[in-house]
């Protein structure tokens, strides 16, 4: 895979990241009333303009396992996410300041001695987004490697699990490597969005299959933005993402749509961000947010390894 396309979805996902960071939590009466429009800092976390967080920060983490080690190693993946947690490590300014509870009680089951895919969450309430949001350089692997439905799967159900085990999070992460493949195949997001319809869901269960309804029975883009939710929910965020992204025609309003939903800014910015990223490229990305991103060079050295990677992971 050349080496743009990791990039315009690595950077377009750290990009929304850092948008998002500074607004989280917010409502979206507040932000309807004060919306953001640029790259700002030192908001909800004390953090300077161009921070990205957890959602980028695991995101590299595991794309740097892979790199070692030319595989998916998922001890060395747990150990890598506890170097952040703990360590500081995979972070936009050296200093780690935003983690979901569900993740960090899986990297704390790591830390006890619990087997890695045994770590992660299958309480029904620990459907946040926090494998949805470092799922991205699967994605890649399962384009680069032509993998079929059930090996992909298998992939993401391990990957998503190393925090969040249940079904519905593990579902939401298919959904969106699908998406992002159909994009990588030469799919734009309208005919992504189609593709993902019509792919095998045989593996999941219907109480499953029913929570994405919206999105896979019904159009999402269709719905009213009242009725779209920006919670940490998995579910919620997967929908907010694709709203955005189907809602909008280039990178900016994508990412704008998403941060001002308000809520869990950073992620579904992240989301949306990553799969705008991809759709338009960087160069589609505003000048000023890409000399804004703190850690730039850091990111694309990684997406550069990433690359060179690729095409020789054993799986």
């Amino acid at each position: 895979m050349v080496l743009y396309k990791i990039q315009n979805g690595i950077i377009g996902h750290a990009i929304g990241d850092a948008l998002g960071v500074p607004v989280e939590f917010k409502s979206r009466k507040s932000l309807n009333a004060n919306p953001v429009t640029n790259m700002i800092g030192f908001g909800t976390y004390p953090v300077p303009a161009g921070t990205w967080s957890d959602d980028t920060s695991l995101e590299i983490a595991l794309m740097e396992s892979i790199c070692e080690n030319k595989t998916i190693d998922y001890v060395d993946i747990m150990e890598k996410f506890s170097s952040w947690y703990y360590e500081d490590f995979y972070t936009a300014t050296g200093k780690r300041f935003d983690v979901g509870g569900t993740c960090a009680n899986a990297i704390g089951n790591f830390r006890i001695g619990t087997a890695p895919l045994a770590c992660g969450l299958t309480n029904i309430r620990s459907n946040g987004n926090g494998s949805l949001m470092r799922i991205l350089p699967i994605a890649y692997i399962c384009y680069e490697h032509r993998l079929s439905y059930t090996d992909t799967y298998r992939i993401v159900k391990d990957v998503s699990s190393l925090t969040h085990r249940h079904e519905i999070s593990i579902l939401g992460c298919y959904i969106y490597v699908q998406f992002v493949k159909s994009l990588l195949m030469g799919m734009d997001s309208r005919k992504a969005y189609e593709n993902i319809k019509t792919i095998d869901y045989s593996m999941f269960s219907r109480d499953s299959l029913e929570e994405y309804s919206r999105i896979l029975d019904d159009n999402i883009d269709l719905f009213n933005i009242n009725q779209i939710s920006s919670t940490s929910y998995v579910v919620s965020t997967l929908e907010a993402a694709l709203w955005c992204v189907l809602n909008n025609s280039n990178y900016r309003n994508t990412v704008l749509t998403a941060v001002n939903l308000g809520s869990d800014t950073d992620t579904i910015g992240a989301v949306a961000g990553s799969i705008a990223g991809i759709e338009y490229g960087i160069s589609g990305i505003p000048k000023e947010w890409r000399d804004g991103l703190k850690a730039k060079q850091y990111l694309l050295r990684i997406c550069g390894d990433f690359a060179d990677a690729l095409p020789i992971i054993r799986l």
